[in-house]
């Protein structure tokens, strides 16, 4: 049986949705992999950073692009050591200058994907998968990269089928 593992980061609280600040009380990543879960299976696996990003979403964006400036990476609060249980890992995040937060390449750079299926799912309002695929193609090495799919967040929770469909048609 086909094991899955959806890892992820999303961002509650202030978040850009259709050209305004909004104040969300659940990341729009996180519906995204809770769907995946739920129509494949599997464990989630949240990151987060030992230091908080800002609240303020502006203030957010600017630490975000200069750790991107600066290839920095965020202490975790938990890092998965192996995953070599898993077949399909599930790689969410939100659009953050293109690309992951870089909080996602903390635990990429950290796991051995040597006969593992990636897929990209990326969060945006209006970049679509961005750098999504050839981060996981950097970052997980030995890995398969397959088929992403772009969510648009200000749509998220509308998504289900779409995000089901496709986890469906990987895993």
């Amino acid at each position: 049986m086909t094991k899955n593992l959806i890892i992820y980061y999303s961002r509650k609280g202030q978040n850009y949705v259709n050209g305004s600040i909004k104040d969300l009380p659940k990341g729009n990543t996180e519906i995204c992999a809770e769907f995946i879960q739920k129509a494949v299976g599997g464990v989630l696996f949240e990151l987060e950073t030992v230091k908080p990003y800002p609240e303020d979403y502006t203030a957010c964006t600017e630490v975000a692009k200069e750790e991107l400036r600066k290839n920095v990476r965020p202490e975790l609060k938990m890092m998965l050591e192996d995953i070599s249980e898993y077949d399909n890992i599930f790689v969410c995040g939100p659009c953050w200058w293109g690309t992951y937060p870089c909080a996602v390449f903390t635990q990429l750079e950290a796991l051995d994907f040597t006969d593992k299926q990636v897929f990209p799912l990326m969060t945006h309002e209006g970049s679509g998968l961005a750098g999504a695929p050839a981060a996981l193609k950097k970052y997980c090495k030995g890995a398969a990269v397959g088929k992403g799919l772009a969510i648009h967040g200000a749509e998220a929770e509308q998504c289900e089928a779409e995000v089901a469909s496709w986890a469906r048609s990987q895993a």
